[in-house]
């Protein structure tokens, strides 16, 4: 594993040097909320990610254990990424993030659906996403 060079002994610094930047949580949204898997869905998404940075923040995010890259069946040359359980243990902050969003900004139909499910009860929304991803194989 390549070593993140520390700013400090901080929980949130420590966190940050690893999956902090704004690639890599879109990274990470997208394999939690939209089912995203091959290094071409990455690029397809809205925000226009250059590939240089998306074969980076793949590599930094799968050295530190928050994705693992398989082999695609469909093609040898190609890779399935997907969530590790240390990935999925994110899915609350993830949560966090869209409930802040919400009161800040105009968001999409589709997320303003699943933060009602969210507000019913999030421990159980949680518990079941998390049983979703761990079982996403």
């Amino acid at each position: 594993m390549k070593k993140i060079k520390k700013r400090s002994d901080c929980p949130i610094s420590c966190s940050l040097d690893i999956w902090g930047d704004k690639w890599s949580l879109l990274i990470i949204r997208d394999l939690m909320f939209a089912k995203k898997c091959r290094y071409s869905d990455f690029l397809k998404s809205s925000e226009g990610i250059a590939t240089n940075i998306l074969a980076t923040r793949l590599q930094t995010l799968e050295e530190n254990k928050i994705i693992e890259k398989s082999e695609d069946p469909e093609s040898k040359a190609k890779g399935l990424y997907k969530l590790t359980p240390r990935g999925i243990d994110l899915l609350p902050i993830l949560i966090e993030i869209d409930l802040w969003s919400e009161k800040y900004f105009p968001i999409p139909e589709d997320i303003k659906t699943m933060l009602i499910e969210v507000k019913k009860d999030k421990v159980e929304f949680i518990k079941k996403s998390i049983e979703e991803l761990e079982n996403n194989d």
